[in-house]
């Protein structure tokens, strides 16, 4: 499914961010993910609105963060929200206003966010280790996987997919149902969106230098490996999934190519091309028509 054209602003807004990314002395910061890498230090502290509270989580490895509802909090079931950020960028303030954002879509489901190992420092498998943990914790927390739901974006959107693929291949329970943004899928590039869309992604676009390209979550190892590139893996038996991708995006095939082999190994499957849209629009939140169409999906995916 394709939306319509994008909006006014939704342009104005694309082409600003291929303006700003394309200037010499910011932009290529932003495209190789060094800027990302130095945000989280340079964020002012959270202030976590009234109406949630906020508990950080201490693990063995890392930090884990549950906002939750002070009233009306929905206790059927929850989400585990996997952060984007390429694999080298650490837990930030627009991921606590994304769960914020799950929180209101989904009438006041808690959000569990962890704040999982990057590399360089943790290359894979520190990532999805980290994950698989978070998903135990909510287990023996008392909540049985048919109440959880996994989301994220970008690296956090196919850490959603390697996740569940690495619990199914576990034989351990599987979440109910799994949302991604832009889900990066396929770390080799290999895709054909990497090339028609080289000249038109705002993001990443006109450069080799940029953090699709960069294997340090790899690491040594083969980026084929589906824990790493789940576009590989093997799709029988997953959760019903959405996944929302900018027609615009380098990055539009790994959703694309993802989906259609989950639909060939009998899943259920909703992909949704927004037009003209760029790399995690949704970070627009309310300020475009497509962000705001696309938490409404959200909504009504998480309320099948």
């Amino acid at each position: 499914m394709r939306e319509n054209e994008a909006s006014i602003r939704g342009r104005v807004v694309r082409d600003l961010i291929a303006h700003t990314t394309n200037d010499l002395l910011i932009g290529k910061k932003i495209k190789n993910g060094e800027l990302r890498k130095q945000i989280g230090t340079a964020e002012p502290p959270w202030k976590c609105p009234e109406c949630f509270t906020m508990q950080t989580i201490e693990m063995e490895h890392f930090t884990m963060e549950l906002l939750e509802s002070k009233e009306n909090a929905n206790r059927d079931k929850i989400i585990l929200q996997l952060h984007g950020g390429g694999y080298v960028g650490a837990m930030r303030n627009a991921y606590r206003m994304f769960a914020g954002l799950y929180n209101e879509v989904s009438h006041g489901m808690s959000v569990l966010t962890p704040d999982y190992r990057v590399a360089p420092e943790h290359p894979y498998p520190a990532a999805l280790e980290d994950a698989v943990c978070a998903y135990e914790w909510l287990l023996a927390q008392g909540w049985f996987s048919e109440q959880i739901i996994v989301a994220g974006d970008s690296a956090g959107g196919g850490l959603v997919l390697a996740l569940a693929m690495y619990l199914r291949d576990q034989s351990m329970p599987l979440p109910k149902k799994l949302v991604m943004m832009s889900p990066w899928t396929d770390l080799t590039a290999s895709g054909p969106s990497y090339q028609e869309n080289y000249e038109n992604d705002p993001l990443f676009g006109n450069t080799r230098e940029s953090m699709i390209y960069n294997g340090e979550y790899a690491g040594k190892q083969d980026p084929k490996l589906p824990y790493i590139s789940p576009l590989f893996g093997d799709f029988h038996g997953l959760p019903p999934m959405l996944f929302q991708v900018g027609s615009l995006e380098m990055l539009l095939s790994d959703s694309v190519l993802a989906a259609q082999k989950a639909k060939e190994a009998g899943c259920d499957v909703t992909l949704t091309v927004y037009q003209d849209m760029f790399h995690v629009f949704q970070l627009s939140m309310d300020k475009l028509a497509e962000s705001r169409a696309a938490w409404d999906e959200v909504a009504a995916f998480l309320g099948k």
